[in-house]
């Protein structure tokens, strides 16, 4: 198709509203080809073909009609085009509604207007424009809310200069009340309204008809005349003398007018001029009230002549206007950047802030002036939490009360205010070094850097929360129609917005999380965290007190922030750190709780009460209860927090925690058991004068001895046992903690061990010396049991005895257990029995062992032991444990009968054999097939030295049946009645003695033998079976191990030094060696037995293990020091066929000590 069969098209129209009968030009494309083509044209529904001038294919100049529509589209139809089409359009104004701020075509009279925003009368505003009273009838406006119409009606608008306009929505909120006849009279209104604006229309063409058809009259006459004349244009041609006459006239015309005219033009352009200055005075002076009224402050003022200035010269093409109100943006654009300045200047309030935004709303500021406040307090309060770090960090003054960092403006009080009114930080009566007087008030910088976090986070961030709120619900401009674009913009944009904030606040709380976590934790942060937010290690770690007050300080700010309706997840940051600072405070506590534990040793006064119980015990108990009243608060569950108690984790560490504290106590204890006189202040032990008990105490002047001391810790320990421990459970369940059996447990368990210990320490200073005073004293004078005179005071048929015929040695011993009597009543009559009654066990055992050793009694010898065996056993009946009674038992079934005389049975043989060029002593008894030897341990000896009844294995030469064992002990070469020579340790010298035994029982004519090795006889038995496996029969061990661990070696140095032996085990070798060679030979043993530690797995014979094919006993006493548990499993597991034998009470010379069941085990798997 051709360009000339386009439709037209409208695409501009200038001026773009007025009122009827403005001229306006019409542009576009293809509208038309000439003034007859042109064949419509229609603005806002009316047509103006009447008025239209066609200019151009492109330009089309007429004037707008009274049309229906207040604004519509530009139609222009053609015959060569059609129906065109538009892409502008224009607004009807009325001419009586127009104002001053509206841009119009024609001049119109300024009306006033009221101002919504400021109660001001003013010019009207073209978005204020509504008809007075369109129905004609009075306004009776209902109570149906805004909210509810937009619910019932939406997408339309009550406004009926809108497109959108709804009558119904008018009705119901302008007339909802009004009565049914006054309606019935609006619609009259609306018709009579509607048809004037007809008849006006009508009335305007029939006026003009006559001139319309005058004017067709003249023009038909003249075309006439013309038709006849023809048309050229000849001289004497009535066209020619037409043309002429209206020359003529115009010319005369032009004279006669153009001076007058000339002075009228000159005259209305003067006052033309003074008309625009004195109508447009306001657009003249706006520049300067503006300066004026923004130093003022009067900023609304400033913004209602914008708006005006801006409806009027907005869009204005005349230069001056156009200078003038580019002076006046000008203005308007530094007022933009005075009030954004303002808007971010910080701190600020909300209120401050809001109109400060409204303000940049109303003046069309670019970008979003609300969300850049909220970016920039965003930054703000970062900025003070990190700056109020580093305040703290950078100061260095000692002992600073508190330091001044207090927010401008903020006239709330300090968090650290707040919180002493509501807690207390006294933890009770501590036990730590007396403190200053001032301590309370020398708050820890930690402390006070997380109060004025504190003050920081509840000050700044609830503004920063509603200043969001009131963004996100519009709040920050006005809810008028005026406002209502920028509410659903403010509204939008915090949609849009919503994750960016979230985003912010997760940032403030993480920023504060992560502060007070480098001040109080900084091994939860990273390296780098710890860099930004870190910096306090050289400050001193808080104590529980401290923590506890960090810990409401915290849940002050949690609950600031929860009762801003800030969502949880936000907040769980927060929650997070209030649960590890609970669980560092429980921790800490305990930790220094245990330190206080410690230091209570410092504090016993060896004052006991008449149970023998000193104060120490119930310092103890105030000390865990005090500790256990500062945890209150910290466990004390809020809502929403965990109990801390209920975490595995948590419920683990604080058991093992007070389990350190029971350990420490009990240490603190060990501690004071230890202790010399050097070492304890002892003061004056008390006694209760009022008690009726003359033995409840000791002298008033009488200072604690060591012994009385482990006396009193032993009654400690008791009431430990019995009652503290059991209140501290109950403390403790009180108070919400878990596992409180464990820790019960586990603390008697240890105060039983420190109680066995103190008890054997105890017993071993009063034991040993009376236990080790009965074979000298015995022996004293050169006495023999072979050669005794006839003892006094003893009935032989009746074996009564009587003290008129015992010896001094006995006297002595009783002696001795009485003082030990009268010592421990006096501090507590219940140690009374487990004392006397442990060092009757020993006196028991010793006179068994003593008695079984004797090789043979004459008549008179027998009658004397007997005699002294009984007169011990009757005076200390009361204290007989079963244990003593077997031994007593023994004692006297050792003894030979009074009616025969010595047992021939029990002779035994000793001799001497050269076996591998050395001379081996040996004692061997019995007639039995089967025979037996018998390996001694370090320095020990089979048979007698100088007369003393002194051997390893006394019970088993004098017991092991003769019938059915032929027994054989023997010396090795370097021990006992085997030197010369000297006894020395290369690194085989197990491997020699395994050579030597095995030789001296074939030299004896033995060509098989069992085998029976104690500790390191029983290392010499696994190699000699090993090694010799045809020969052995069977084989028992114990005491005994294949290899050398560290923890041997180091109980091996543990005992290197004789002189920390007791008497009773240090004197039998001296008597033996002397005392150089036994000092000499035992530490040339300790490092000969060193020496396999530093073979491949400290191997002595593990290698052999496996080739010992006979059978085999291992015997392991559990209570052994010398030879831990893991050797006889070790020999067990790697000894085919072996057996192992546990014995509860059994320690290292279990053979002695129990020896009849010994004997018993012994035999029955020989003979098996």
């Amino acid at each position: 198709m051709s360009r000339a069969h386009q439709p037209p098209l409208v695409t501009g129209i200038s001026p773009n509203e007025g009122t009827s009968w403005t001229k306006v030009t019409i542009r576009g494309e293809n509208l038309g080809t000439g003034p007859a083509d042109l064949v419509g044209l229609s603005i806002c529904g009316h047509n103006c073909l009447l008025t239209a001038e066609w200019m151009s294919a492109s330009k089309i100049v007429c004037h707008v009609g009274p049309a229906k529509d207040d604004k519509g589209e530009i139609i222009v139809s053609t015959k060569s085009g059609g129906h065109g089409t538009s892409t502008v359009s224009f607004k009807l104004l009325k001419a009586e509604k127009i104002g001053i701020l509206d841009q119009s075509a024609v001049w119109v009279d300024e009306m006033n207007y009221y101002d919504m925003r400021t109660d001001r009368n003013k010019g009207i505003s073209p978005l204020s424009l509504r008809p007075s009273n369109p129905l004609g009838i009075d306004v009776d406006k209902g109570k149906v809310p805004l909210k509810d119409l937009e619910a019932m009606f939406p997408g339309v608008s009550g406004d009926f200069t809108s497109e959108n306009f709804s009558a119904t929505w008018y009705l119901i909120e302008n007339h909802s009340v009004t009565s049914f006849d006054q309606l019935r009279m609006a619609a009259s209104n609306l018709k009579k309204q509607a048809t004037r604006k007809n008849e006006g229309s009508l009335a305007y063409v029939k006026g003009g008809l006559s001139t319309f058809f005058e004017a067709q009259d003249a023009l038909a006459a003249i075309h006439q005349r013309l038709e006849s004349d023809g048309t050229e244009k000849v001289e004497g041609s009535m066209t020619q003398r037409l043309e002429n006459v209206l020359n003529r006239a115009s010319d005369t015309a032009d004279t006669l007018f153009q001076e007058v005219l000339g002075r009228k033009d000159k005259a209305d352009s003067t006052r033309n001029a003074l008309n625009v200055l004195q109508r447009f005075k306001f657009l003249f002076n706006l520049p300067l009230n503006i300066e004026r009224n923004i130093h003022k402050g009067d900023y609304d003022v400033v913004i209602n002549d914008y708006e005006k200035a801006k409806s009027l010269f907005g869009n204005t093409e005349v230069p001056v206007f156009k200078k003038v109100y580019a002076e006046v943006e000008t203005r308007i654009g530094a007022l933009r950047s005075l009030l954004l300045d303002k808007l971010l200047e910080t701190p600020s309030t909300l209120h401050d802030q809001k109109r400060y935004i409204r303000y940049l709303s109303d003046l069309h500021a670019p970008g979003d002036p609300a969300w850049q406040c909220i970016y920039a307090q965003h930054k703000w309060i970062l900025g003070l939490m990190q700056n109020c770090k580093e305040e703290f960090i950078n100061d260095q003054r000692v002992g600073l009360g508190a330091i001044a960092l207090n927010l401008e403006g903020d006239p709330r009080p300090s968090a650290l205010s707040r919180i002493r009114d509501t807690a207390s930080l006294k933890r009770g009566c501590s036990l730590r070094t007396p403190r200053p007087s001032t301590w309370r008030y020398e708050t820890p910088q930690q402390v006070q850097f997380v109060e004025k976090l504190s003050d920081v986070v509840i000050g700044q961030l609830p503004n920063f929360w509603k200043l969001w709120i009131s963004y996100v619900n519009g709040s920050l401009f006005s809810e008028t129609g005026e406002k209502s674009g920028q509410v659903e913009k403010s509204k939008k944009n915090a949609r849009q917005r919503q994750n960016d904030f979230k985003k912010m606040i997760e940032e403030v709380t993480h920023r504060l999380v992560k502060l007070v976590r480098g001040a109080l934790l900084p091994s939860t942060l990273t390296e780098l965290e710890l860099r930004l937010y870190g910096g306090w290690e050289s400050k001193t770690e808080l104590t529980g007190p401290w923590l506890t007050q960090v810990i409401h300080t915290v849940r002050i700010i949690f609950e600031a922030l929860v009762a801003l309706e800030i969502p949880n997840d936000l907040l769980q940051v927060i929650q997070d750190l209030l649960l590890e600072l609970r669980h560092h405070c429980l921790l800490v506590t305990l930790h220094h709780t245990a330190e206080d534990v410690k230091r209570l040793a410092e504090k016993e006064d060896w004052v006991v009460d008449n149970e023998g119980i000193t104060s120490l015990p119930a310092q103890f108990e105030q000390c865990m209860v005090q500790m256990l009243q500062s945890l209150k608060e910290p466990m004390e569950t809020k809502p929403g927090e965990v109990n801390i108690l209920q975490l595995d984790q948590a419920q683990d560490q604080a058991s093992e925690l007070c389990v350190d504290i029971m350990r420490v106590f009990v240490s603190c204890l060990e501690q004071l058991s230890n202790k010399t006189d050097g070492d304890i202040n002892t003061s004056h032990i008390s006694v209760d004068l009022a008690s009726p008990d003359p033995f409840s105490g000791l002298q008033e002047d009488f200072c604690a001895t060591p012994e009385q001391r482990l006396l009193i810790i032993l009654s400690n320990c008791q009431y430990l046992e019995k009652h503290t421990f059991l209140n501290m459970a109950e403390h403790f369940e009180k108070h919400g903690f878990t596992g409180t059996d464990k820790i019960t447990q586990v603390s008697v368990h240890a105060v039983k061990e420190l109680d066995e210990s103190l008890f054997d320490a105890y017993i071993e200073r009063k034991s040993d010396p009376i236990v080790g005073s009965l074979e000298p004293g015995i022996y004293a004078g050169y006495f023999d049991w072979r050669d005794c005179s006839t003892p006094t005071g003893f009935d032989v048929i009746m074996e009564l005895p009587s003290f008129q015929g015992v010896r001094n040695y006995l006297k002595e011993a009783l002696v001795n257990i009485i003082t030990v009597h009268a010592e421990v009543f006096t501090v507590s009559k219940e140690l009374v029995p487990r004392v006397l009654t442990r060092i009757v066990d020993g006196v028991a055992e010793e006179m068994s062992r003593l008695m079984q050793c004797v090789s043979s009694f004459s008549m008179n010898g027998a009658i004397q032991a007997r005699l002294e065996i009984n007169a011990l056993r009757d005076v200390v009946a009361s204290y007989l444990s079963s244990e003593s009674h077997a031994n007593f038992k023994q004692a006297l079934e050792a003894l030979p009968q009074l009616h025969s005389g010595a047992d021939q049975n029990t002779s035994v043989i000793s001799g001497r054999e050269r076996v591998n060029g050395v001379d081996l002593f040996y004692q061997q008894t019995g007639k039995g097939d089967h025979a037996v030897l018998l390996l001694p341990g370090a320095l020990a000896v089979c048979g007698p030295v100088t007369g003393s009844a002194q051997t390893d294995f006394g019970p088993q030469l004098k017991s092991l049946s003769k019938d059915r064992f032929t027994v054989i002990g023997w010396d090795p070469r370097g021990y006992g009645n085997s030197r010369p020579p000297e006894r020395d340790f290369p690194l085989d010298f197990f491997e020699r003695d395994a050579k030597d035994a095995v030789d001296l029982m074939q030299a004896l004519r033995f060509p098989r033998f069992s085998l029976l090795g104690w500790s390191d006889g029983g290392i010499t038995a696994l190699i000699a079976a090993a090694r010799n496996p045809s020969l052995v029969n069977k084989m028992v061990v114990w005491g005994s191990n294949a290899y050398v661990s560290p923890q041997d070696v180091k109980i091996y140095n543990a005992i290197r030094d004789v002189s920390q032996w007791s008497e009773r085990m240090r004197r039998p070798m001296e008597e033996v060696y002397g005392a150089e060679l036994f000092i000499k030979t035992w530490e040339g043993w300790v490092d000969g037995i060193g020496q396999f530690a530093q073979r491949p797995e400290g191997s002595i014979c593990m290698e052999l293990l496996p080739q010992i094919s006979c059978p085999s006993l291992i015997i392991h006493g559990e209570k052994d020091p010398m030879v831990p548990s893991f050797h006889p499993q070790y020999l067990l597991k790697h000894i085919k066929g072996s057996r192992l034998h546990l014995m509860p009470e059994g320690k290292h010379n279990l053979h002695l000590r129990f020896a009849a069941k010994f004997n018993k085990l012994v035999e029955d798997f020989l003979i098996q």
